[in-house]
């Protein structure tokens, strides 16, 4: 479960899979366009062959189909005709560098979130506002809320299937409050997704029909963007755990009116019942984003935690250690996502974008 991102991007942000409305104080180029090919740093080694897949406007949360050769992805694009983020789908050898608009999966209502191809790559499931409300949802103001950097969790989210032409099939979720971030496993037996069902956001698995959903987190705090390892057997996700006492009113006050603080986060995997959890990361600041390398041994993930003005994807072994910094931007980068083979990485950046705050789409070669 569902993102202007530049520094601050924490729009998309901690909602592990969210939405595309990004905002920041930050106007400085990404410096990208100094360096090689302009979209490739050369202290990157783990990438080779990057491409641009879009061109403008804010396209996050790019994630592959089964077969290794689409992609889903949300997009809030003026010269789409956008006013929130959508979801469309497109082959990665698209060109999109000439305005194209890809297919559309969304209603083109609402807001949407988090979309993920089901097994037979024919269907994608995501998340969306569209049955409460045709316009897309009030952002709540920083300046109401001590200025602090605050994100919505908008209860109106609920997770739908629809085919890759766009016509809308199915609804997973009919449960009151947030239904979103949801994820399939590569068995294809199993999505696992974020509610607040229980009061608080917690991690909940389902069948790929909707039904068997079964509580995976329990403790305090927001648990999302959760994704399957490679054999299915494991989840990785970011939480927050508010520990002292003002953390603790803070988070519960703000969740009361939809609304979450996701600046600290760290990384944690358990078993798919939820069984031994364990704690990944202890780095501090935003930790997020994460997914399983193929080896199911290692995990990339986003974080600020050096700089804290811009986002970097790092791995770092399942246990904690051997962690390894792979991109070299100087804004944001974020979203990562192998390909089913192993091949191949997509994610979301800012670089080459010219100064302004649009957050574009890239692939690349994984190297080894």
């Amino acid at each position: 479960m569902k993102l202007k991102l530049t520094i601050l991007l924490l729009s998309a942000l901690f909602l592990g899979c969210k939405s595309s409305q990004h905002k920041t104080a930050y106007d400085g180029k990404s410096g990208a366009t100094k360096i090689v090919n302009t979209i490739h740093y050369p202290q990157e080694k783990h990438l080779k062959n990057i491409k641009q897949l879009t061109f403008g406007g804010d396209n996050a949360e790019a994630y592959w189909s089964f077969d290794n050769t689409k992609l889903t992805f949300q997009a809030n694009t003026k010269a789409w005709g956008l006013e929130c983020d959508q979801i469309f789908i497109m082959d990665i050898d698209d060109d999109l560098s000439k305005g194209q608009i890809p297919q559309m999966i969304s209603t083109g209502e609402g807001r949407t979130t988090c979309s993920y191809f089901l097994p037979g790559d024919s269907t994608i499931i995501y998340s969306s506002t569209h049955l409460a409300d045709k316009a897309c949802p009030p952002v709540p103001k920083k300046k109401d809320y001590g200025n602090k950097y605050i994100w919505p969790v908008y209860e109106d989210f609920d997770i739908f299937v629809a085919d890759t032409k766009g016509n809308q099939l199915k609804q997973l979720t009919f449960e009151p409050g947030y239904d979103a971030e949801p994820t399939v496993s590569p068995k294809g037996d199993k999505i696992v997704f974020t509610s607040t069902r229980t009061g608080d956001l917690e991690l909940f698995t389902m069948n790929i029909d909707g039904s068997d959903v079964k509580q995976i987190t329990f403790e305090l705090g927001y648990d999302g963007g959760a994704f399957f390892s490679p054999d299915g057997t494991k989840l990785i996700f970011r939480s927050s755990r508010p520990k002292t006492e003002e953390e603790i009113k803070e988070y519960k006050d703000l969740l009361a009116v939809g609304l979450v603080q996701p600046t600290n986060m760290e990384l944690y995997t358990c078993n798919v019942d939820g069984s031994e959890l364990t704690k990944v990361t202890n780095l501090g600041n935003a930790n997020w984003a994460p997914f399983f390398h193929p080896s199911g041994k290692k995990i990339i993930f986003s974080s600020n935690h050096k700089t804290k003005h811009s986002f970097n994807l790092f791995m770092i072994n399942i246990d904690g250690t051997g962690l390894e910094q792979i991109t070299y931007d100087t804004v944001f980068d974020a979203f990562p996502m192998f390909s089913p083979d192993g091949k191949k990485i997509v994610f979301s950046s800012n670089r080459n974008n010219n100064g302004t705050h649009d957050t574009n789409l890239f692939i690349a070669d994984w190297v080894e």
